[in-house]
């Protein structure tokens, strides 16, 4: 395909973990950061200028350790190509450090971008596939590209036998193990029913924070608890029975751990749940939380949750979102 001098991609912002779906579920929901992407002349003084607008912009890096710049390159590194001189303008809507999947936003807003303006020559799943290398899980990044609700589960290669010391490691959580190899990607129906609510919180926490207070190793029970459970999400989600909600949202992998990072968390969790939210979770590591509720008790959930953490003295945006069906969007 010929070369394209400008492209738009537009990313939506992602939850994911959803309780008891760990490194392995996430959902794109209707906010939005744009990356527009301008080849430079080649005899250009400058090989890269990137702007940045729209909230927290001041703290978008604008030299070449961007992280949609650092995806544009990888891309072009898989093709074995140097990478164009580029202008890139960042219009910034999703709250970064906040557990709304930024950083996926600007992973995969620079692959596409690149693929574009190179001419297409990757498919759609291996652009997937150098996303999941870059963030190193798949749960933000796969809905941020496809949109809707997706699960990720890895086609592990074959393991050996048991040694003495049992089976050979997998990837680390830190990394979002799931023991390596190709992925398959299933789609979750939404019942319309379901309302998420963000609260998103004005203060910052870092996935590596997060990712430290987790254990290292998990009992049976915990992991037979959590096996369970995200398979009743999926049937929630898709049914929108609010007795399995309720009870699917449940997790012992990784929100108790990171409760404590999250001030004022059992006082929001107990005012959304007072007036009907079906339960809240950590949106991604966090300190966003989200509720699932249905239209009728919507608004209440907002205002209870944000008086919530009012009283901590944290001041927090809070509203009612919707699922973005779509996923990344090029527009020229």
């Amino acid at each position: 395909m010929p070369e394209t001098s400008t492209v738009t991609v537009t990313v939506p912002a992602t939850t994911a973990n959803l309780g008891p779906g760990f490194d392995c579920i996430g959902a794109a929901l209707s906010l939005y950061n744009r990356f527009q992407f301008s080849r430079l002349e080649p005899s250009a003084t400058e090989k890269l200028k990137i702007t940045v607008t729209g909230q927290e912009a001041a703290k978008v890096k604008i030299d070449d350790s961007n992280l949609a710049y650092q995806a544009f390159i990888k891309l072009y590194g898989y093709l074995n190509q140097s990478p164009p001189p580029v202008a890139i303008h960042i219009d910034m809507q999703v709250p970064l450090a906040r557990g709304l999947g930024s950083s996926a936003t600007a992973i995969i807003g620079g692959l596409v971008g690149a693929n574009e303006l190179a001419g297409k020559p990757l498919s759609q799943v291996e652009v997937m596939q150098l996303a999941i290398e870059l963030e190193g899980h798949p749960d933000n990044v796969v809905p941020a590209l496809l949109g809707g609700c997706r699960l990720a589960a890895s086609n592990a290669p074959p393991q050996p036998p048991l040694s003495k010391g049992g089976l050979t490691e997998s990837p680390p959580l830190s990394k979002g193990g799931q023991g390596g190899g190709s992925w398959e990607i299933c789609d979750i129906p939404w019942h319309p029913n379901i309302v998420p609510v963000v609260a998103i919180p004005d203060f910052e926490l870092s996935t590596a924070e997060a990712r430290k207070v987790l254990p290292a190793d998990y009992s049976k029970a915990d992991a037979i608890f959590n096996a369970a459970h995200l398979g009743l999400l999926v049937r929630a989600l898709e049914s929108g029975n609010e007795n399995w909600l309720r009870c699917a949202l449940q997790d012992k992998i990784h929100q108790p751990y990171r409760q404590s990072l999250i001030q004022g968390y059992e006082a929001v969790q107990e005012a959304a749940l007072n007036v009907g939210a079906y339960g809240i979770v950590i949106s991604g590591a966090g300190p966003t939380l989200l509720a699932l509720t249905d239209a009728t008790n919507a608004d209440a959930v907002e205002k209870a949750m944000a008086a919530a953490w009012g009283e901590f003295g944290v001041k927090a945006d809070v509203r009612a979102i919707g699922l973005d069906t779509q996923g990344a969007q090029v527009s020229s």
